[in-house]
């Protein structure tokens, strides 16, 4: 009886001293307006990077409330007249274990570019 009660409080302690790690792992699905989906001009692609930028900047003012250090553009699909894209959104302990996550399955490890 005494054993199980000591492994119970020895149990109880480590639970209570262990801090889980707080990581902020954000997916986000966003969309741009495409003025003419069949016009690939080169003015129409600077616009395009300019609205697609300003989304993401949105999102990161008014949605996500900790300071993003992994931005990953995850997913894009043109419907109708809007793009819809997929943001993968980490801090750093999140960057952490996206790495962590991606080890060994051949993905890219960082971003080379930012959108």
């Amino acid at each position: 009886m005494l054993r199980g009660l000591v492994a119970a409080g020895a149990a109880l302690v480590t639970l209570w001293l262990a801090t889980p790690s707080a990581a902020y792992l954000v997916e986000v699905t966003t969309s741009v307006s495409l003025a003419d989906p069949a016009n690939d001009s080169e003015r129409d692609a600077d616009q395009l990077k300019a609205a697609l930028r300003s989304a993401v900047d949105d999102i990161l003012k008014e949605a996500i409330a900790f300071k993003p250090t992994l931005i990953v553009l995850t997913a894009a699909r043109v419907v109708g007249d809007r793009l819809y894209v997929r943001l993968l959104i980490a801090d750093q302990d999140g960057e952490r274990i996206v790495n962590e996550l991606h080890k060994g399955t051949g993905a890219r490890e960082t971003v080379d570019q930012p959108i």
